[in-house]
């Protein structure tokens, strides 16, 4: 009898995980305590006990040991997006699923300051969290599709986009203000107060 049970990663995949996972913590590291363009892929591959070759065998460039992880939040989000109730209309379902990632950046306030002020002095750092927030774009898609029934069947997909384009873009504001503010207050509320905003 054939199982019909989905299977996790196997047993290299963990492994290739959670060595990706080591090498971005240090490298992240080091890029606060010394500079991004200061900090050599020689010098990560140290830390770590391996050697630069082997560090891209995990990592393309060293923007991708910062912003590698989105993939992994935005396939999160999308996750959120899809286990929200099936009658909520797409931006409180959209806002609901961004919970899961608001959580995580409440609790590591001190991280994320030292990592606003890493990307506010690194263009390249910025250009690679843009080309990620893309990324989220097309996985939050049919999510988001699939809450549209009202309206012109040809404009559906332009009006999917555009939502989640203007909520991505309410989160990215709100996080900027929240950090330049010291992380005082909830991130939350900020959020919401955007959200607002753009919704009239």
């Amino acid at each position: 009898m054939t199982s019909t049970r989905a299977r996790g990663p196997g047993l290299r995949e963990l492994t290739r995980r959670t060595v990706r996972a080591q090498i971005a913590e240090r490298a992240i590291e080091l890029f606060i305590a010394q500079g991004f363009e200061e900090t050599t892929v020689e010098q990560i591959a140290s830390e770590v006990g391996m050697s630069a070759r082997s560090v891209f065998r995990y990592f393309d460039t060293k923007e991708d040991m910062v912003v590698g992880s989105m993939q992994e939040s935005g396939a999160r989000l999308a996750g959120a997006l899809a286990d929200r109730p099936a009658d909520e209309e797409p931006w409180q379902a959209l806002r609901g699923a961004l919970a899961v990632l608001l959580a995580g950046i409440s609790e590591d306030r001190e991280g994320m300051l030292a990592r606003a002020r890493m990307f506010a002095s690194t263009p390249s750092l910025r250009a690679a969290r843009q080309q990620k927030h893309a990324q989220w774009r097309e996985l939050l898609l049919p999510g988001m599709l699939a809450r549209l029934h009202d309206g012109p069947e040809e404009t559906r997909e332009l009006r999917a986009a555009a939502t989640i384009t203007a909520l991505l873009g309410c989160l990215d504001v709100s996080i900027t203000h929240w950090l330049a503010a010291g992380g005082k207050g909830s991130l939350d509320d900020v959020l919401d107060v955007a959200i607002t905003a753009v919704r009239g």
